[in-house]
């Protein structure tokens, strides 16, 4: 029997398509779910900069950084950044400054536990505290733009 047949009843005609109109469906709401959760756009080469300062200022700060309740000098929490950074980088997840100091350097993937950072006989602060703060000093002095030709 034809699924369209026009003697059917209007109700039956319907549920008979209604399965083509849900497959439509299912592939556009695909697309769309694509279309927000695919690659995300590369990082800009302005952003690969910045992060990379903040890297190299912890680095020079003589702070130490905190994770998980122990603390280790600038070097360690260097590197254990440039780590994190690989990480979201092949996840297409560090895409600005801001979304690396989110996504990395702010608390403990394993603990959820903030990081630190303690310079001298301060008192420590939240290392996205001390990262932004960073970020905004490298954007004020200019170091953090390409130079204008």
């Amino acid at each position: 029997m034809d699924s369209l047949n026009p003697m059917q009843p209007l109700k039956l005609r319907r549920r008979a398509a209604a399965p083509r109109s849900l497959r439509r469906a299912g592939w556009l709401l695909a697309g769309l779910l694509a279309s927000c959760f695919g690659a995300q756009a590369a990082p800009s080469a302005q952003a690969e900069r910045e992060i990379e300062q903040l890297i190299q200022a912890l680095g020079r700060s003589g702070c130490q950084f905190e994770r998980n309740g122990s603390w280790h000098d600038a070097a360690q929490a260097q590197a254990h950044l440039r780590k994190k950074l690989a990480y979201l980088r092949k996840r297409d997840l560090a895409d600005t400054a801001e979304a690396f100091i989110d996504r990395a350097a702010s608390r403990s993937s394993l603990s959820g536990q903030p990081y630190r950072v303690r310079c001298g006989q301060a008192a420590p602060v939240s290392s996205a505290s001390w990262l932004r703060g960073k970020l905004v000093q490298l954007r004020s002095a200019g170091v953090s733009t390409p130079p204008s030709r």
